[in-house]
């Protein structure tokens, strides 16, 4: 899973929870309403939960505020220590989306926030498969996280971004495997999952998938 952006996950431990609270301008509406995103995201996990990538720890505490038993899964380890120094007592793994050691307990919800678009479109296949076999029947994914609505609204995001001279942001819209959401909406339905999509910023969808 994305290991080719270890370094920068390392590298944004130490500012990740200035920008997402509006400390980079480039990147501020990409963060925009970030509280109400990660709370849309732990609303509708029950259950036994794993996290996969939880960075520095801001989903895992509204998860952890609302009673639930979660599993973290994160491959960085400059993100792991910042997590370990919020919630000492979290079960948290070295792991990735798609290779982590086996959780011994039956599995309710899979919920990541900003993540998942660091997988290519096939390891996102091969991770849907796997996470179809983990969840209990009616078991549900949880995403929120960056895509494309359509061809015809990346083009107007890419070029929006590099004409407001967002360069970094432009980069990364470019190389971190964004998905459309038709791409997404055919992988879970491929994997055995129905699937709902609801718009929370203008690049950020909220995914409900529930295993059929």
């Amino acid at each position: 899973m994305g290991r080719e952006f270890i370094d920068l996950f390392d590298k944004w431990a130490q500012s990740y929870d200035t920008a997402v609270r509006g400390g980079d301008k480039e990147y501020e509406e990409v963060f925009e309403r970030y509280d109400q995103i990660l709370n849309s995201v732990a609303d509708k996990a029950y259950g036994n939960v794993v996290e996969f990538g939880v960075g520095t720890g801001n989903l895992t505490e509204k998860l952890l505020q609302r009673g639930l038993r979660v599993w973290g899964i994160e491959p960085s380890k400059g993100m792991r220590k910042k997590a370990k120094e919020k919630f000492p007592r979290l079960q948290l793994i070295n792991g990735d989306f798609l290779h982590f050691p086996h959780v011994d307990a039956a599995i309710d919800s899979i919920v990541s926030s900003y993540a998942f678009h660091h997988l290519t479109d096939e390891e996102k296949d091969q991770a849907l498969a796997l996470y179809s076999q983990l969840l209990r029947k009616n078991g549900k994914i949880i995403f929120a996280d960056t895509l494309f609505e359509d061809k015809k609204s990346k083009q107007a995001i890419l070029k929006d971004a590099e004409q407001r001279g967002f360069f970094q942001l432009h980069h990364d819209l470019k190389t971190e495997y964004y998905p459309l959401k038709e791409t997404m909406a055919n992988l879970f339905q491929k994997n055995g999952f129905d699937v709902s999509f609801a718009p929370l910023n203008r690049y950020v969808w909220l995914m409900e998938a529930i295993k059929r």
